[in-house]
């Protein structure tokens, strides 16, 4: 069954009247139950995303309609799927619930999951990028949310700097390391990075198939950066 599917479930439940708070925090209708019962976290991460799509186009003034747009654009939906993306979204425009209620939600849920918690951020990034960069308005938001997840500032700045445009990529910051590291500690650090991040250690810990593009795209970004980092010393050496 699709994630988006699985979501079918919990649009259902919004359709009387439910509220995008209570899904994160495990509403109490059986269907709802149902739903985040099966033992792992992709429903939440999923909707944890674009709940938090939602209070991002409402932070920096986006029409509802082009963030939604970037969501489908950003994660490949389909037309027929977007109907339950579209659900969730409005029902999350509507919700009274503040963005920083629903990312400590969050971390409730996934119980201090740190790197799913960056995985959320990252597709967070994703759709912000989805109209050809990250504004302003939008990187703030973003970083307000890191500091909800616990995610450190020199974390937050490697997964921002992944998403910036080429030319303005430090490849530094996006592996998360100083210019003073050597070779040997560097070469260890790519390779951790690009372990933990592999198909199936993301959806080991709960970021649905269907979002593959974040680790595909991670990986690019790390490979990218370690190998203009090895070019360039080889060049200065």
């Amino acid at each position: 069954m699709s994630i988006w599917e699985r979501l079918s479930a919990v649009t259902r439940n919004l359709s009387v009247g439910g509220h995008i708070s209570s899904l994160l925090g495990f509403g109490s209708t059986s269907q709802a139950r149902k739903v985040y019962s099966e033992p792992d976290n992709e429903v939440p991460f999923t909707v944890g995303v674009i709940v938090l799509s939602a209070k991002m186009a409402k932070a920096d003034g986006t029409v509802a309609a082009d963030e939604v747009k970037a969501f489908k654009e950003a994660f490949k939906v389909s037309a027929a799927d977007m109907k339950h993306v579209a659900a969730v979204f409005n029902s999350a425009k509507r919700d009274a619930a503040n963005f920083e209620a629903c990312a400590e939600q969050l971390v409730t849920v996934f119980k201090g999951n740190h790197k799913l918690l960056g995985d959320v951020l990252d597709g967070l990034f994703q759709i912000a990028k989805a109209d050809g960069e990250v504004h302003r308005q939008e990187e703030e938001f973003l970083g307000e949310v890191a500091k909800r997840f616990g995610l450190t500032v020199g974390e937050f700045n490697s997964i921002k700097a992944r998403h910036m445009i080429d030319a303005k990529r430090n490849p530094y910051d996006v592996l998360g390391v100083k210019p003073s590291i050597t070779d040997e500690e560097l070469d260890r650090h790519y390779r951790m990075l690009v372990a933990d991040d592999d198909a199936e250690q993301l959806i080991a810990r709960g970021v649905p198939k269907e979002f593959a593009i974040i680790g595909i795209e991670k990986r690019a970004a790390l490979s990218e950066a370690y190998d203009k980092i090895m070019n360039d010393r080889s060049k200065a050496g």
